[in-house]
């Protein structure tokens, strides 16, 4: 592990005084981590910064050629004012699966985290303290190189930012309605749908803002291929519930491998569901959704949690789920998982790190 250097912010910023308007992503915090690579020396000067722009020249390769990859983890308030991490390990082993995929360097972990809590230590100010809401983490890693031509960067910088978040949804845990996108698809197998890649985001922004104009909030995605089999949302992995029978997609190689959706399954099962991975036609959904034999629909990803899913729209039909209403399934995954997360209920998987 590399020695983190410190270099405090002289005009620190005020904090948030109503905890109610955080919103997400808007506000960040007085410092950052930074840590440079360079192939043949490897990752050097770990440090931690007052956030701040970057100077980046015009030809900087992510500008031209898309090497950039980033997760999402976030730090939360215990009642007793302690703070907390939720699997950060997990958050920098599948950034450097991303990083493989995309040509770009594996992450040195061990000093990632090192200054992830360097920074938490730093910013523990800005952990907000009411109830559901946290301090979003942005692990991002680019590509640095001055020149025009398609192949991997030399240098790469990896970067985290923080933000202080409310609820990710504006109706919380009210159900939200998705739109079944049947034209536009986001990735195929063989390609970086796996990854938390950038490009895959920019891929789902049209079909997001068609959705949006439709009145629906979030995008599911079907498969790059046949257009046939049901695989993810915009920003959450999706499960269904039969009963006490939870499925959800198999990963693929297409599919984002969730966080939250592996905290989920897990949790599932020790509380006493059934959980299946597997191919979801989303004809065989649409069928079973209108036999009564889904009871609950719903979406998980580190920023919404868990997200449930009163309605989806596809070529133009309109199905309701769970008579507009947070399922029991949904609800306990989500108080247990928040519960964990947040120290009101133990953790049994070793998946909690304390800070303080």
């Amino acid at each position: 592990m590399l020695d983190i250097n410190v270099t405090l912010t002289t005009a620190p910023k005020a904090k948030p005084a109503d905890e109610t308007k955080l919103g997400f992503g808007k506000i960040f915090t007085d410092h950052m981590f930074l840590m440079n690579y360079e192939k043949g020396k490897g990752w050097f000067d770990p440090r931690i910064v007052p956030y701040g722009p970057f100077t980046m020249d015009p030809a900087c390769t992510v500008l031209h050629y898309g090497q950039a990859i980033f997760e999402g983890t976030k730090c939360y308030r215990r009642a007793d004012g302690g703070l907390q991490l939720f699997r950060p390990e997990e958050n920098f082993a599948r950034m450097s699966r991303s990083a493989e995929r995309m040509g770009m360097p594996a992450l040195d972990e061990e000093t990632a985290l090192a200054g992830l809590k360097k920074l938490m230590e730093i910013e523990a100010d800005w952990v907000p303290h009411q109830d559901g809401t946290s301090l979003y983490i942005r692990p991002t890693m680019i590509s640095t190189d001055v020149m025009l031509g398609v192949h991997a960067s030399r240098t790469y910088l990896f970067f985290i930012i923080c933000s202080p978040v409310g609820s990710y949804y504006k109706e919380g845990l009210k159900p939200v309605g998705i739109y079944v996108e049947d034209e536009y698809v986001r990735a195929v197998r063989g390609g970086t749908g796996f990854t938390k890649c950038a490009g895959n985001y920019a891929a789902s922004i049209l079909a997001g803002e068609i959705a949006e104009e439709k009145g629906y909030s979030q995008v599911l995605w079907l498969d790059g291929v046949e257009q046939k089999y049901v695989e993810e949302v915009g920003s959450m992995n999706m499960m269904f519930a039969y009963g006490r029978h939870i499925v959800t997609p198999a990963l693929n190689g297409s599919i984002l491998p969730g966080i939250t959706r592996k905290s989920i399954l897990t949790l599932a099962q020790q509380l006493g569901y059934e959980v299946e991975e597997k191919r979801l036609a989303i004809a065989d959904i649409w069928a079973d959704i209108k036999a009564g034999k889904i009871t609950e629909a719903f979406g998980t990803g580190t920023a919404a949690v868990i997200s449930p899913v009163g309605e989806l729209c596809m070529k133009g039909e309109k199905l309701s789920i769970g008579g507009g209403k947070i399922g029991p399934v949904a609800q306990n995954l989500y108080d247990t998982l928040t519960g964990i997360q947040y120290g009101r209920v133990p953790d049994e998987n070793g998946w909690i790190v304390k800070l303080s």
